[in-house]
């Protein structure tokens, strides 16, 4: 009996501890944020609207963020802009971040009508007119999704009074697109109402934005209209090199049965255009899967990376490095750990998987902080100040986390930001016996840097805009002063 009493009795503190953990990991209003070697520099409650991706733009003399939104939710469909007194579906929001201790909000435009991915405009991105071969010199052209159904282009050169230039309607599932500014090709995330799966690649020439010029169809071969048989993974974004590298690399997949696919761009522009099995193969230099656990939200190219360990090295002193981003869907880990993989994909025919990354969860008790914990997204900047040095991971409730990516045989994490949640900060909900169980933390969306050394990161669950700073060693990888 003795020995039951202290059994129970250790049983007993060791649920004590393992409640208490659990409750001293949830955020509350008006607790400071979490943060290593990086640190806030201003803030945008982005009308309480959930935030997927921002674009930061430099645009004259002023910096510019483009700010894509996923749709209302079941509380506040259509947020009200305090600008108009209107409530509006979630769309862009373009924000002057030129001082970035004092954003300052210059306009939202709304998107499709609805809820979650069935609304918003997530999707951003910006060429300045001169760029493009075809452009007016004196435009800024932002495309966007729209909802679901259309991309849009918007003349955005004055960011406070946007004017839409065209449309590209008729589809379905748009979502994470790929512009190159100094040709004019659009790599269009989008569903087609013949093929058989719900993303795939719409290949534009979008040179003159205003008269946009369809090349392509492009997916997978048992993706096409007519085809029969198990439906492969569908797309989930691309990047890419533009004329100079040659490939674009197609990520695969978000949360399961992810892989990365390298294509020949040439051949993809000017390859048979007719989407039938060979066609299709017809571009591709390689595949390479992931686990059935992971998929493939984010693949970020960083071709001719110098590996300081493989200096002295007769061959192989560079290679070429894909950083793979996996996204993270449940709630409260209810699902594979979605983490950041690291591929070597100098011999194109065989590329490999190096390394990983992942946030431990007993760090901050993730899994119970409520919310979706993993990663979700990269930066995308190619911009010196961070490329090939340092990325950026958003990691929904473990905030953002900076990674010395110098060696991606050996990635380490730098530092790190998990920002305040506010009253605007959404609930998250799992289903426990049937019922709701609900808990408040941050998501932190989506992550981007600027020219400036500034890293961008934007909230799920309505929190707004976070501008940040490296400090410390974190900085000292960047050659920051």
């Amino acid at each position: 009996m003795r020995m039951g009493g202290r059994a129970t009795a250790v049983c007993c503190t060791f649920l004590l501890v393992l409640l208490a953990n659990a409750a001293s990991a949830q955020q509350k209003i008006g607790d400071p944020p979490e943060a290593s070697n990086m640190r806030l520099v201003g803030t945008s409650d982005l009308q309480a609207r959930s935030a997927y991706q921002p674009t930061i733009h430099h645009q004259g003399d002023r910096w510019i963020a483009y700010i894509g939104h996923h749709g209302g939710t079941d509380d506040i469909p259509d947020p009200v802009n305090p600008m108009t007194g209107k409530a509006e579906p979630n769309g862009t929001s373009i924000v002057d971040v030129t001082d970035a201790a004092h954003p300052k909000y210059l306009r939202h435009i709304p998107g499709q009508e609805g809820k979650y991915e069935s609304g918003g405009a997530q999707m951003v991105r910006i060429c300045d007119g001169k760029d493009l071969p075809k452009g007016d010199r004196s435009a800024v052209y932002m495309l966007r999704t729209f909802g679901s159904e259309a991309h849009e282009i918007w003349n955005v050169a004055d960011p406070a009074n946007p004017v839409l230039v065209t449309r590209i309607g008729g589809l379905k599932d748009t979502h994470k697109n790929f512009w190159e500014c100094d040709t004019g090709i659009a790599l269009l995330v989008s569903g087609a109402p013949d093929w058989r799966t719900r993303r795939m690649t719409q290949i534009y020439d979008l040179s003159d934005p205003a008269q946009p010029k369809k090349i392509r169809d492009f997916g997978l071969p048992g993706q096409e209209p007519g085809a029969t048989g198990a439906v492969p993974t569908e797309l989930h974004g691309p990047i890419s090199t533009g004329p100079q590298g040659d490939r674009v690399y197609f990520g695969y997949g978000t949360d399961k049965g992810g892989f990365l696919q390298i294509v020949d761009r040439d051949k993809l522009l000017n390859g048979p255009k007719e989407p039938t099995p060979d066609n299709l193969k017809f571009p591709e230099v390689a595949r390479m899967p992931l686990s059935a656990m992971n998929g493939a939200h984010t693949v970020f190219p960083m071709p001719g990376m110098p590996i300081a360990e493989f200096a002295h090295d007769k061959d192989g002193k560079s290679r070429d490095i894909v950083m793979i981003v996996d996204e993270a869907i449940q709630n409260e880990c209810g699902e594979a750990r979605q983490m950041v993989w690291f591929a070597d994909v100098t011999t194109e025919a065989r590329p490999m998987l190096i390394s990983s990354y992942t946030v431990p969860e007993a760090s901050g008790a993730f899994c119970e902080r409520g919310g979706r914990f993993g990663s979700h997204s990269s930066n995308e900047s190619m911009a010196p100040v961070y490329y090939r040095k340092l990325a950026f991971i958003a990691f929904f409730n473990a905030g953002v986390r900076a990674l010395d990516i110098r060696d991606p045989y050996h990635p380490r994490e730098v530092g790190y930001f998990i920002p305040s949640i506010t009253a605007a900060t959404d609930k998250r909900c799992v289903t426990i016996d049937g019922k709701d169980r609900c808990k408040v933390a941050i998501q932190t969306n989506n992550v981007e840097t600027d020219a400036r050394g500034y890293i961008y990161a934007v909230d799920r669950a309505n929190t707004g805009l976070h501008i940040l700073e490296l400090t410390g060693a974190a900085r000292a990888v960047a050659g920051l002063p």
